[in-house]
């Protein structure tokens, strides 16, 4: 009886040596295990190295327009009057004389200028304005006295063979407008038909026979503005 129970007792004592040394070495192996084998963590980045970033290019900017020149300045100044039209059809610059201050009967002068053109030429309207008087006058004969828009200056046309066909007083008339006719009636010579031109400065009354004269050749040349 001893016996076997002496047996029995070497037998557990085998066991649980048998039993540690086992775990102890299950432990020991899976520690060397672990250290052997790093723990799971967060997986790596990508080691490719990434493609150059390419952003498209800025937009080119445009420099400034330079401006425009500015156009040339009038010399005479920007309230200076448009040339006049040459009042007799036909008639060019060269044909144009000076007689403003040429001499006349009883002292005077002219004050105006002389277009000579053939009986029936076609006298033009200077510029735009109206028809202020028609006048029949022993110097001048038929005539007509032209006022501007602006009142400033009174437009003479004399010595006319006739008016234009429904021409009347107070009646607008164009630049380039047919007004009468060269003629040569008033004081002028029949055998020298032409028309007799003048420009006047009216005053602030604005009467058609009264005003100062002032000399038509170099304004209707272009060579000076109307004052």
């Amino acid at each position: 009886m001893k016996l076997l129970l002496s047996a029995l007792l070497c037998v557990a004592l085998a066991l649980l040596a048998l039993g540690w040394r086992s775990g102890e070495g299950l432990r020991l192996i899976d520690v060397s295990a672990s250290a052997a084998t790093p723990p799971p963590g967060p997986e790596p980045m990508d080691a490719t190295p990434l493609a150059p970033r390419h952003d498209p290019p800025p937009p080119a900017v445009t420099p400034a327009l330079a401006a425009a020149p500015a156009a040339p300045v009038d010399p005479v100044g920007s309230n200076a009057s448009p040339a006049l039209l040459l009042p007799v059809q036909g008639v060019d610059l060269a044909q144009l004389h000076d007689t403003f201050t040429d001499a006349r009967g009883e002292g005077r002068v002219h004050d105006a200028i002389d277009i000579m053109a053939p009986a029936g030429t076609p006298v033009l309207a200077v510029a735009d304005g109206h028809i202020e008087k028609l006048f029949d006058s022993e110097r001048g004969g038929l005539t007509i006295y032209q006022f501007d828009p602006s009142g400033r200056f009174a437009y003479y046309y004399a010595h006319l063979e006739r008016y234009a066909d429904g021409l009347a007083e107070q009646q607008r008339v164009r630049r380039g407008q047919v007004i009468g006719h060269v003629g040569s009636t008033g004081n002028a010579n029949a055998d020298a038909p032409h028309l007799h031109f003048a420009i006047f400065v009216l005053g602030p009354e604005r009467h058609w026979w009264e005003g100062a004269a002032i000399n038509p050749y170099p304004i209707l040349r272009g060579e000076q503005p109307l004052p």
